[in-house]
């Protein structure tokens, strides 16, 4: 949870923002080195949504994510390290090399994981805020998911349980603008936001590149959550300046979107957009914004090539995490 001090609490979102993206641009060479062992779907564009939100949870509130999970991870507390190992395949990655990028986990910090299943998280939340109420701790379960996930009948399952029940669940729609390598306009009906509407749940839409309204956004929404009003669904704006999975150019025949709209989102680009509101508020100067940049480039950069020298998990622990295994 960052820090009351608003100096410190801006300076936080900042830190936690370039920590994601120092980290996959780490990621996005290794790919195009060869590096990896597997594609890896990367969350540069989007970091405010994950920052903004995670900024306001506690260690005690859970969170699923999707596919793109690296960005959530670290914004709730993720070890970069263990990430980076993980992502590399070795022993010694937050799920010791077997769950690869799209599993990422960390129980102890609230992150129930990342999966491979579109809107797989949303059931996954909704058990975690259903527990939470049960042993009435103020927890709030919180699920990520993108526009693709909007179109899946589990959303309306939850928002149906969740008024119901008057769930702890706060649903997080990071609508990047594409399913998969399809423009949302061609695949998803109506407002995200406006599905909460018929099952009396409150849907916000938000701008999901201004770390500070979705932090607004969130607080609001946990505010409703923890105090027994249940359930909020926000739906932030947002877009993925990679493609939708590192190295699609090599299987795709067209272009599924324009470069002038790429560009157009560069200049909406969430991290530098906020190191330039803080410059102008003066509660950093330009060589400040750079100083950090540089120091977390450099915890980055070490955390990943340390991580790669670790070892592969040993053949024998193959069956470790299998249920029935001996």
């Amino acid at each position: 949870m960052i820090p009351n001090d608003p100096a410190a609490r801006s300076i936080d979102l900042l830190r936690g923002m370039l920590t994601i993206r120092k980290a996959e641009e780490r990621l996005a060479r290794d790919f195009k080195a060869g590096a990896l062992p597997g594609p890896v779907h990367l969350y540069i564009g989007q970091e405010a949504v994950a920052v903004g939100v995670c900024a306001q949870l506690d260690a005690r509130d859970w969170i699923t994510s999707t596919h793109r999970g690296h960005g959530h991870f670290l914004a709730k507390g993720g070890d970069p390290r263990a990430m980076f190992a993980e992502v590399y395949g070795r022993s010694t990655g937050i799920c010791g090399g077997f769950g690869g990028s799209m599993h990422v986990a960390d129980v102890s910090k609230g992150i129930l994981g990342a999966n491979g299943i579109v809107g797989g998280g949303i059931a996954l939340a909704s058990g975690a805020a259903l527990a939470a109420q049960l042993d009435g701790a103020q927890r709030v379960g919180v699920c990520f998911f993108g526009d693709g996930a909007a179109a899946q009948g589990v959303l309306s399952e939850a928002l149906n349980l969740a008024a119901l029940w008057k769930l702890p669940l706060l649903l997080v729609c990071e609508n990047n603008g594409f399913s998969e390598f399809s423009p949302s306009s061609g695949v998803i009906a109506g407002s995200i936001a406006g599905r909460a509407e018929p099952f009396g749940v409150p849907g916000r839409q938000v701008d999901g590149n201004d770390v500070e309204a979705v932090a607004e956004a969130t607080a609001e929404a946990l505010e409703r959550a923890r105090g027994g009003a249940g359930a909020t669904l926000i739906e932030a704006a947002t877009y993925r300046i990679h493609g939708h999975v590192e190295g699609e150019h090599a299987f795709l025949k067209t272009q599924y979107r324009a470069d002038e709209e790429i560009e157009r989102w560069r200049g909406r680009d969430p991290v530098a957009r906020f190191a330039a509101t803080l410059v102008e508020r003066g509660t950093l100067d330009a060589a400040a914004v750079e100083a950090l940049a540089g120091e977390i480039e450099a915890a980055v950069e070490a955390a990943a090539d340390s991580a790669a020298e670790d070892p592969y998990p040993e053949p024998a622990e193959l069956d470790r995490h299998l249920l029935g295994a001996a």
